[in-house]
């Protein structure tokens, strides 16, 4: 059964999506977030939420047992990929030992199901379509903290008897058809800092690197809706749940978009020209990173419902248009 679930980081962008899938299939959640990436007007009304740092296991332990938790769904975590490579050691401490700390937490408790935010940053970059079985090797800090991760929930959840899915997002993007909620920071955000760019009279974007090999130059990315993907959180679950068998799962729409063809459909949405500036690559960036998703719809029958960049970009620019009203 599901009934309580606990969602670390769930005052955070993706994590505010799966609480609103959650409440909307009448769950009763508990959230933990320390708000240092996560924000209070993020946070489902319906939720009982607790301001901590997972590092904190003791606390954590308390609220899985006094709530009766049966369901983990960890968010929490450092991850801009950027970031990660000025400052390994707080990527290390926050998404490794942040991870090994609610693992404890579960230890000994009524929790029989993980589900856990990973990335396709743990690939080895070379191939351009990957699926599961592909080489991991992560190139930038980010995807090394979270296979790492990876591991202790693989070890820890086998030893606990607990059903363990492994979620390896692509690139998220959009925001909330209920309009209630979206991105509000930035970080590695592409669509998130064009939305903001967008609003300004001369919009100036950013474009990392115009010098790959791909048919514009600019890199491609596997981009997927944020509610679909919050809606793969709430299936997967349930499958692993009934089947009490653990998964590793790519999520993505196996398309790849470039950069450039990001900017240009948000250019034709305002109907405005903008700028582009062309920067040097970032450390850690692949140059063309698609998913193969064929297990992810075989599994749970998966059909998204907004696959479609001209869908994502309008909720982008929407949602960007509410909050700086």
């Amino acid at each position: 059964m599901i009934k309580n679930i606990l969602i670390t980081g769930g005052a955070g962008y993706i994590g505010s999506h799966v609480a609103e899938v959650l409440v909307k299939n009448k769950k009763k959640i508990f959230i933990v977030d320390n708000l240092s990436t996560g924000f209070l007007k993020l946070l489902n009304k319906k939720s009982n939420f607790t301001n901590l740092n997972i590092l904190n296991t003791s606390k954590l332990k308390n609220i899985i047992i006094e709530n009766k938790i049966d369901t983990v769904i960890h968010l929490a975590a450092s991850l801009s990929i950027g970031v990660g490579e000025k400052y390994p050691k707080l990527y290390y401490k926050n998404n490794v030992l942040g991870t090994k700390s609610l693992l404890k937490a579960c230890k000994d408790s009524l929790v029989k199901n993980f589900i856990f935010s990973s990335t396709a940053a743990v690939y080895k970059e070379g191939p351009k379509i990957v699926s599961e079985k592909s080489k991991v090797g992560p190139k930038s800090v980010y995807g090394k903290t979270k296979l790492f991760a990876e591991k202790q929930i693989i070890l820890s959840c086998k030893k606990m008897k607990i059903n363990y899915g492994i979620l390896r997002y692509f690139n998220v993007c959009g925001a909330s058809s209920s309009g209630k909620i979206g991105a509000i920071s930035k970080g590695d955000h592409l669509f998130k800092n064009i939305s903001i760019e967008v609003m300004k009279k001369k919009p100036l974007i950013s474009i990392y690197g115009n010098n790959y090999n791909t048919p514009d130059g600019t890199a491609i990315r596997d981009f997927i809706h944020v509610s679909d993907l919050a809606d793969v959180h709430y299936q997967v679950l349930k499958i692993i749940s009934k089947t009490k068998k653990s998964k590793v799962i790519n999520c993505g729409y196996s398309k790849g978009l470039s950069v450039r063809q990001v900017v240009e459909e948000f250019k034709n949405q305002i109907k405005r020209p903008i700028r582009i500036q062309i920067k040097s690559r970032r450390s850690g960036d692949m140059e063309v990173l698609i998913s193969n998703n064929k297990y992810l719809k075989k599994l749970i029958n998966w059909k998204p419902k907004f696959d479609n960049l001209k869908t994502i970009v309008r909720s982008c620019i929407r949602w960007e248009k509410r909050i700086n009203s």
